[in-house]
């Protein structure tokens, strides 16, 4: 069934008009396809439609022009959304711009229903390929198995060929402000048609833990492929699904099938790091001493203990006075411990760096212009970012701090 239109009241109900009916009717009968289907309802209701299933990919338009396609594309003001359901469950929408007059309540009940069993009769099957796939690329991150034969026959009947290598990208975003409740969906059609535009036997699903990130299994053959994969899908990104903050992570090729369980970590680890740097891509070669902590992403329980016992008073005092320790101690190190290069970064005065250093001593135990002192807090850094904890934002309003700016 239909529900959820916002209505249109100034114009008036169009009666039903049956012969337009008969033609829908006719063309699911005789298999024509969800273009035909939905070409035949938009003159059953007089009216320009875009058919798009649950995971945001649009399945056919019926418009006057190409202006009238992009205006229901993009759900201008005028457009009515129909949700459309089969036995209470969730199959797609359906975008409508009515062009004379209202549809009739019944005609349109029985246009939506019809369009809504249809799109489920015929997505049925691929859904439950993508279910299979979802739960493949789940197992072989997990390590379910070691087999390699199995694995790669196993993807062969899922059309991803992992007998010569393959790869894992992590693809994570973060809305900078509110948006619809539907753009974890749109993030995993848009990301998987970024890397089926490059490797077509390429998986992807949502990340069990996080339905805001993406996990892709991408067959890389050459060495090559999944940097391209991973490009690819970052403009397929910042195309198709602006005001995010993106960060992708890719692993290095696993030649045995068997090795897929340590790429995931890879990327994992890539993508966590990728969101306290100022980029939105990081292959795992570039993570640098990061690779170190690698054998910790399956138990991270040695890393919870090093990030509590150094940073995380930072974290908590940061969080409860809206201060910024953590990002002078981070901006400290990357100015290889140089107290002016730090306060010149910050735009802050060089007693104010000072200043916060002294709460970090307080706070942790432990000198930052000691050796000892910051390689601990380094690694504590480190650890918080491969356990993908972001870090506080706001400004420091702390005695001293002056929001981190000296004031002009």
């Amino acid at each position: 069934m239909a529900d959820g239109a916002n209505g249109q009241g100034a114009l008036v109900s169009m009666g039903p008009n049956l012969s337009a009916l008969a033609e829908i009717t006719e063309a699911v009968q005789a298999g024509a396809g969800l273009p035909e289907i939905l070409r035949a309802a938009g003159r059953a209701l007089d009216a320009s439609l875009i058919l798009i299933d649950r995971s945001a990919s649009i399945l056919a338009v019926t418009a006057r022009s190409p202006a009238d396609e992009r205006s229901l594309m993009r759900d201008a003001d005028d457009v009515v959304t129909l949700e459309l359901k089969v036995a209470d469950a969730a199959v797609g929408q359906l975008r409508m711009r009515v062009r004379d007059h209202h549809p009739d309540p019944s005609m349109l009940s029985l246009v939506t229903t019809l369009i809504a069993s249809e799109v489920e009769r015929v997505r049925a099957p691929e859904r439950a390929s993508e279910e299979a796939a979802t739960a493949f690329l789940r197992s072989v991150l997990r390590g379910d198995s070691t087999d390699s034969a199995e694995l790669v026959a196993r993807g062969k009947g899922l059309g991803i060929d992992l007998g010569n290598g393959a790869s894992v990208i992590v693809v994570r975003a973060h809305p900078r402000s509110a948006t619809e409740d539907d753009w974890r969906r749109r993030l995993l059609a848009v990301a998987g048609r970024g890397a089926r535009s490059i490797a077509s036997g390429a998986i992807a699903a949502p990340s069990e833990q996080d339905a805001g990130t993406v996990l892709m299994l991408v067959p890389d053959a050459d060495g090559n492929t999944a940097a391209r994969v991973s490009a690819a899908v970052l403009r397929e990104l910042e195309s198709g699904l602006g005001g995010f903050v993106l960060a992708i992570g890719r692993s290095r090729r696993a030649e045995d099938p068997k090795d897929l369980r340590r790429a995931g970590n890879e990327a994992m680890l890539s993508a966590n790091v990728v969101e306290g740097e100022h980029v939105s891509e990081l292959a795992f070669d570039a993570t640098g001493t990061y690779q170190l902590l690698l054998p910790y992403m399956s138990d991270p329980a040695e890393l919870k203990r090093f990030y509590n016992d150094t940073v995380r008073p930072l974290v908590a005092y940061d969080e409860q006075y809206e201060t910024d320790l953590l990002g002078t101690l981070a901006t400290f190190l990357d100015c290889d411990a140089n107290v002016n290069a730090t306060a010149a970064r910050l735009i802050t005065h060089r007693h104010t760096i000072r200043y916060r250093f002294e709460r970090v001593r307080e706070l942790t135990g432990l000198d930052v212009q000691s050796t000892d002192g910051r390689e601990k807090l380094s690694l504590g850094l480190k650890a918080m970012r491969v356990l993908g904890i972001a870090a506080p934002r706001g400004p420091a309003t702390e005695p001293g701090a002056e929001g981190g700016r000296v004031p002009r």
